[in-house]
């Protein structure tokens, strides 16, 4: 057991077959194990977790999860969004209070950040989501609708997230504080109050969620805020074949996260 787990976070990872960009993604095997795997061991690295739960439609992924001891849900296929997909989840979890939702194409991501996400849902109680961001120093980055960019107010909540790059940079060049930082990148990662999950599963999908295919915004449309904070984390997620083939050979190079398959999350009872 972990010392400061805390039996009522749970982790849900949403893992769909069919990925628009990456199809079979989260079975994706070229390191000698399956991506769900790696992001499965990297939530080992998190101290605050008390359980973890592969959310999949595909009979394929969860047994791939189950084969290295991994805990798989099957959710219904018509889901449309992973928060739709997580809240089916969260519905069985009574006990859990928080409910982290981690996107299935994030090996990397330390346990600090997951921790973090935590902590911050936990520090601000005016708030029902949290989530994170990280420094963007890299136009390409910036420019990538793949990558998503995230605007917060001085208190720390965020005001828009986009695929295009926000802001857009007219007259200074800029953060002035932060003259090498284009932006903020977006991390997959989410804090939720279960209860108020269980409500945002019952909304519609939101005008500009559908715009920009960009589920956080359901929250935002609704009214509610979303409070974040900047990490210094490079853990981005996986979206296209170039991505997948860098993380490969970084993890051949010397391997990145947790090489153990022991997983330290107990099952509800």
């Amino acid at each position: 057991m972990i010392e400061s787990m805390q039996p009522d976070v749970v982790v849900v990872i949403p893992a769909r077959y069919g990925s628009t960009r990456l199809p079979g993604k989260p079975l994706l095997s070229e390191t000698g194990r399956p991506l769900i795997q790696h992001v499965v061991e990297a939530v080992q690295r998190a101290t605050r977790v008390g359980r973890l739960i592969v959310a999949t439609d595909d009979l394929r992924i969860a047994d791939a999860v189950r084969a290295f001891g991994g805990e798989a849900a099957i959710t219904r296929p018509d889901h449309q969004s992973g928060t739709d997909r997580i809240a089916e989840v969260a519905w069985k979890l009574t006990t859990a209070k928080i409910i982290v939702n981690l996107q299935g194409d994030q090996p990397e991501i330390s346990g600090a950040t997951i921790d973090r996400v935590v902590a911050l849902l936990d520090e601000d109680p005016e708030s029902a989501v949290a989530t994170l961001c990280t420094p963007i120093y890299d136009d390409s980055v910036f420019r990538n609708p793949s990558r998503v960019k995230v605007a917060f107010s001085q208190r720390g909540r965020a005001l828009y997230f986009s695929r295009s790059p926000i802001p857009c940079h007219q007259g200074e060049s800029a953060f002035p504080a932060n003259s090498n930082v284009l932006g903020y990148l977006h991390l997959g990662i989410y804090a939720y109050r279960r209860d108020f999950l269980l409500k945002l599963a019952t909304l519609p999908p939101s005008p500009l969620e559908s715009i920009e295919q960009l589920e956080q915004l359901r929250v935002l449309e609704a009214g509610y805020p979303i409070v974040l904070d900047v990490v210094q984390d490079s853990g981005v997620g996986i979206d296209t074949w170039e991505d997948y083939a860098e993380f490969v050979k970084r993890w051949n190079a010397g391997g990145t996260g947790v090489r153990s398959a022991h997983s330290p999350f107990q099952p509800e009872k």
